[in-house]
């Protein structure tokens, strides 16, 4: 493949990349019964008047598989951050013994489940429309390049379907990510 199209075809990937990346960071958001300490990515406590995500004042893990406990780096911050996860309505009762923050992850109800299939599935088209808005770019490039840049026809293409492949692949990618996510979600 000719140099111009290859590098259309590379920031075409890298933008799909992004998307699936993107879209995996948030399927670990999603709450499915058992405790992960990435459920509190987006839960924002006041820090000294800023939002900031629970994981930058605390440490949080989860030492068995129904209880997440949250450890802040300071005292002062146990009342703030008790509020923040009341406020962000995970569905999580945190509890506090003045040192750490403790949250029973409550079993999902099969509506929760259903719900949180259908989040996923729309995050995952989501997702395919970036994958799509990427190809489509990339395609129009490669015609600009051809009838500007004087980027042969045959180049052009081999670059469209060059894009097509990498296309396929993300969205694969993509229908693998949601259809893990709701045999997780399923999983009692």
């Amino acid at each position: 493949m000719l140099p111009r199209a290859n590098e259309i075809v590379t920031a075409a990937d890298k933008k799909m990349k992004e998307a699936v990346a993107f879209l995996e960071e948030d399927l670990k958001t999603y709450r499915v019964g058992k405790a992960n300490p990435s459920l509190f990515n987006n839960v924002l406590v006041d820090y000294y008047g800023t939002p900031t995500p629970v994981p930058q004042v605390a440490s949080v893990t989860a030492p068995d598989a129904k209880t997440v406990l949250i450890q802040p780096w300071e005292k002062s911050m146990i009342a703030k951050i008790e509020k923040a996860i009341i406020d962000a309505n995970i569905g999580m009762t945190p509890q506090n013994n003045g040192e750490q923050i403790r949250c029973n992850v409550p079993p999902l109800t099969e509506e929760r489940r259903k719900e949180l299939i259908k989040k996923a599935k729309a995050a995952g088209e989501s997702a395919k429309v970036v994958v799509r808005n990427a190809r489509r770019d990339a395609v129009d490039l490669l015609k600009k390049a051809q009838k500007n840049e004087g980027l042969p026809e045959d180049g052009e293409k081999e670059g469209e379907e060059e894009v097509q492949k990498v296309t396929d692949k993300n969205v694969k990618e993509i229908d693998a990510l949601i259809a893990a996510k709701e045999k997780d979600i399923m999983t009692v």
